[in-house]
């Protein structure tokens, strides 16, 4: 079931900080840590379907950075005291509504520019799953939702960078390196 924009603001109100080792050193708004650029915990989940193609979605318009951009499945901050791998699996839930099993692959941290002033900085744990059932998104976190082949992402990347979100573009190529073998599986 959806959950309305006044609760998902609620429920992701705070954010982790962490240091480069990923040790939590506190809290801070979400908003604040992207004003001031602290780093932060985050993840970045990526679904895709049994014929190898990729589940995007468009981020809502009303987001307050990034809106309207193509990201990857589903992205998000884990909630304070809870495990990163149990934050990807709720956010999914509540983006997409699909219940996937997940598998992290690694984690990277980025810092990039974003706009209104603002800063992403973040510590982000990947993670990807298989699955062919259709996506009920969330429209106060989606606006849209698609399927494309790994080739069809990375040509409009490279021709159409402004339509993708910052952390897509950076760590992208990094996801299909490291499911490789597993990637035969999709």
């Amino acid at each position: 079931m959806p959950i309305s924009p006044i609760d998902t603001d609620l429920l992701h109100n705070d954010v982790i900080l962490v240091n480069e080792n990923d040790a939590e050193i506190g809290l801070m708004s979400k908003l604040k840590a992207h004003q001031t650029g602290a780093l932060h915990r985050a993840f970045s989940v990526f679904i895709f379907n049994s014929k190898g193609e990729l589940l995007l979605q468009q981020r809502a318009e009303h987001k307050y950075h990034s809106a309207g951009l193509w990201s990857n499945t589903c992205c998000s901050h884990p909630l304070p005291h809870e495990a990163t791998d149990s934050a990807a699996a709720r956010r999914l839930e509540e983006e997409m509504g699909l219940q996937v099993p997940l598998h992290f692959i690694f984690s990277f941290q980025y810092k990039a520019e974003l706009e209104n002033g603002l800063t992403e900085h973040e510590l982000d744990h990947v993670f990807w799953g298989i699955s062919d059932k259709e996506p009920i998104i969330n429209t106060s976190e989606v606006s849209n939702f698609r399927y494309i082949s790994v080739e069809a992402l990375v040509n409009d990347m490279q021709d159409h960078p402004k339509k993708y979100t910052e952390w897509l573009k950076i760590c992208f190529k990094e996801v299909i390196h490291n499911i490789g073998a597993s990637r035969k599986q999709i």
